[in-house]
């Protein structure tokens, strides 16, 4: 359901569903044409095998403003690749597949090594770092937008929502996250955000006092979602998280660069559904149970930057607050679920809270033993600054890539 609350700390549109989304993609069509419009996909092989991505693509075939889509293929062989080529083939849009396995691009990883300025591991933030890199090397690139690629209940009209505010020339946004109810299969979803951040962003406050950064994070209605667009002007100075951290490091970057009147937040969607992560209680490397870990450790690395002292005791305090937050903030959740007829199982949830508090502990100490930690992988600029003819063979050999399976 829309409302217009606004928190003054930073903007937020609401859908308010007071006109048709043909006026707006034919706004967004004219702002293109000196504004062009580029949207990354990151995703893993795996996912072209599912249910969610071949209805994106579908849609994203209808969309008239796209200058282009750029698609980051992780976890794939040549064979696997070959399928990816064929099965995006049918985007109106102009498209390329970067293989991010390929030999070229591994080759090209290698030379960024001697310089120590390859990403430390794979996953969405070095895709999507990736696919930045490609749309640099391009140059042909105003607004960049960033969907995950597992969203099952998918239409345009996120997109056209998301970009709206950082395309319109009369408006001076330069980051737009999108934020919506997170239902599905009859159920209230959204647990990391439920469960770990809202109540960690409360004991933070009230474990080390008021921050302005913090009130920045609490800001957002849905600080994990996938969904942001930005000015191209930003990407080569954006440090990418090398881990789950991303979507937090993005919004750390954006208030450390930007400030709060140039980010707004924008409803994209009335609901949405997407794959669930396992919450992987035996393995601390996999599942919510890894993502809680660096999401901690990306919020703590942003307050210490900003002067914040941690020690363990201080950590021990975060840790019974934050349990106590949150188990307060369950009996709401709770009580919202059975008054909208939603399921939320409260046994479960209670586990989570505690494998979530005992992770907080796990990054905190992480982050004191080890301070020397480098967790960015290096913003483009560097990259240039270091091997100023990078970006132009990264280019090549994308489109090498292309080229050498252009008749399959």
């Amino acid at each position: 359901m829309a409302d217009f609350h606004q928190n003054g700390n930073i903007a937020q549109f609401h859908n308010l569903r007071s006109r048709p989304m043909e006026e707006l993609e034919y706004e967004l069509l004219t702002f293109s044409q000196t504004r062009k419009i580029t949207l990354i996909l990151p995703c893993l092989y795996s996912e072209l095998e599912g249910p969610a991505l071949a209805g994106i693509i579908d849609e994203l075939s209808k969309v008239p403003y796209l200058n282009k889509i750029v698609i980051g293929l992780d976890q794939a062989t040549e064979e696997q690749f070959r399928r990816a080529r064929k099965f995006f083939s049918s985007l109106t849009v102009d498209h390329i597949v970067l293989w991010n396995d390929s030999p070229r691009m591994q080759e090209l990883g290698e030379r960024l090594a001697k310089w120590d300025l390859a990403p430390q591991e794979a996953g969405k933030g070095k895709n999507v770092w990736t696919c930045i890199g490609y749309i640099l090397a391009s140059g042909d690139t105003s607004v960049v937008a960033i969907h995950d690629c597992d969203i099952t209940t998918y239409s345009r009209d996120m997109l056209a929502r998301l970009v709206y505010p950082v395309a319109h020339p009369g408006m001076s946004y330069q980051l737009s996250k999108g934020f919506y109810a997170r239902i599905g299969g009859g159920k209230l979803n959204g647990r990391v955000s439920r469960l770990l951040v809202s109540p960690l962003l409360i004991s933070l406050k009230r474990t080390i006092g008021d921050r302005d950064y913090l009130d920045y994070l609490r800001s957002f209605r849905y600080p994990l979602s996938g969904e942001m667009a930005m000015r191209a002007t930003h990407l080569a100075d954006l440090r990418i998280p090398s881990d789950w951290g991303l979507e937090i490091g993005v919004l750390s970057e954006a208030w450390r660069n930007l400030g709060r009147k140039a980010v707004c937040q924008v409803e994209i969607a009335d609901n949405y559904d997407h794959k669930h992560q396992s919450i992987s209680p035996e393995d601390a490397q996999a599942g919510l149970n890894r993502m809680s870990v660096d999401i901690c450790k990306a919020l703590f690395r942003k307050l210490a930057a900003d002067g914040t002292v941690f020690t363990p005791n201080v950590f021990r305090t975060l840790k019974a607050t934050y349990y106590r937050s949150a188990l307060d903030l369950l009996e709401s959740y709770e009580h919202d679920a059975v008054m909208n007829g939603l399921k939320l199982d409260r046994h479960g949830e209670e586990k989570m809270i505690e494998l979530f508090a005992n992770n907080i502990m796990t990054a905190g100490m992480a982050f004191l033993e080890n301070p020397h930690e480098t967790p960015f992988i290096p913003n483009w600029n560097r990259v240039h600054s270091a091997d100023p003819q990078f970006l132009n063979d990264f280019k090549s050999a994308a489109s090498a890539d292309e080229d050498e399976f252009a008749s399959i």
